[in-house]
């Protein structure tokens, strides 16, 4: 079967087209004024060149692990922001980063392949796909999966192509950070909006597990890809399913906890109580992770182009299109704190070790935060 993508860098298009080809998008909400309920407060900062492309941070033993699209990789110590090392992938980077704390493996915009070890560039790889999902690094094994959502591993030591996985999907696939993760002995990948559990030795299907079904009436409306990173407490995931649904699966038992609709660009964040997430307008919503009732909804930061979130303490954090960090009450929904970064746009969901908050902007600017 043909299989078309859609690039990345077109997303707002497909979603003005999802919305009814909009002429403009409404204006971001203006910022109330915040009285701050909780402390906080910038701890240190650092700078890549830009993030001009889907960046998840790694956090591995109390370090922040990062890519800039000149090709640098750094480890950051959580707590002082001092370099633990830096190395670079020799090009532009298009997905990236993975790491198991002394590996790190991204992929670069001429569909390399590139692992390094403690920052020395080790082996390389040519791969037959663009990719934009960050590679997977675990069990003596990289995992990388292209926008056509094949799963390719590869030996961590050597670079030895091991496996390819494929699973019929459907003709059209989005370009944008899927769902590549681990459970236990198995890989994890979102294949459209199915869960898909695979052998990381042989590369062959454990099991399947539908998290929604696709609606509309053509291709693009029908586009439902699960987004990465997923929420993961013990055995239950949650993720959501590009502009269709946010829902949670009993990966041990098999079965869907529940799936809620919910239209949505990014991936939704979470804990052991609530799911977190902005839908296309950026109204943000909190579900109780148990059953998927609503409990929330805060409606002040709308159009303002939310990053995806993280749960942390008593807070659930928001990054926005002006570097602006949003810090709303886990129970309530409340704005408690707002912290500003360099202007530019947040591109990933902040990332917690230990007490650190990082930050990650277009420009490159690396802020860490410490809220008490």
């Amino acid at each position: 079967m043909r299989r078309l993508h859609l690039l990345a860098a077109p997303l707002a298009c497909v979603a003005a087209l999802l919305a009814g080809c909009a002429a403009d998008k409404p204006k971001p909400a203006a910022l109330d004024a915040v009285a701050p309920q909780i402390a906080g407060r910038q701890v240190w900062q650092a700078r890549l060149d830009s993030v001009q492309f889907p960046l998840g941070v790694v956090v591995r033993n109390g370090q922040f692990i990062v890519a800039g699209t000149d090709g640098t990789v750094l480890a950051l110590d959580a707590a002082s922001g001092r370099e633990a090392w830096r190395g670079s992938a020799g090009n532009k980077i298009s997905a990236g980063v993975g790491s198991d704390g002394r590996h790190a493996a991204v992929v670069t915009r001429d569909n390399e392949l590139v692992v390094l070890d403690q920052g020395a560039k080790g082996w390389s790889k040519a791969l037959a796909s663009r990719v934009v999902t960050a590679p997977l690094v675990a069990g003596g094994r990289v995992f990388v999966m292209g926008v056509d959502r094949v799963v390719h591993a590869f030996d961590l030591q050597d670079g030895a192509r091991l496996w390819s996985a494929t699973r019929p999907g459907e003709a059209l696939t989005l370009a944008q950070p899927g769902l590549l993760t681990a459970y236990k002995d198995t890989l994890v990948a979102g294949i459209g909006a199915v869960l898909v559990g695979i052998d990381p030795t042989k590369g062959s299907v454990r099991w399947e597990l539908p998290l929604t079904s696709p609606r509309g009436t053509n291709e693009v409306e029908r586009l439902n890809d699960l987004l990465g990173p997923v929420v993961r407490v013990g055995d239950v995931v949650c993720a959501r399913a590009f502009q269709t649904a946010v829902g949670c699966a009993d990966l041990a038992k098999r079965s869907v906890r529940w799936s809620r609709n919910a239209g949505g660009l990014n991936a939704v964040g979470g804990d052991a109580e609530f799911v977190f997430g902005a839908d296309g307008s950026d109204r943000i919503s909190a579900w109780r992770a148990a059953n998927g009732d609503l409990a929330w909804t805060n409606e002040r930061l709308l159009y303002r182009s939310l990053s995806a979130p993280l749960s942390t303490g008593n807070a659930v954090i928001f990054g926005d299109l002006e570097g602006q960090v949003h810090f709303l009450s886990r129970a309530e929904g409340k704005l408690v704190l707002r912290l500003p970064t360099d202007g530019s746009p947040v591109v990933a969901a902040p990332a917690l070790a230990g007490n650190t908050v990082l930050v990650v902007t277009r420009n490159g600017g690396l802020f860490a935060f410490r809220p008490e």
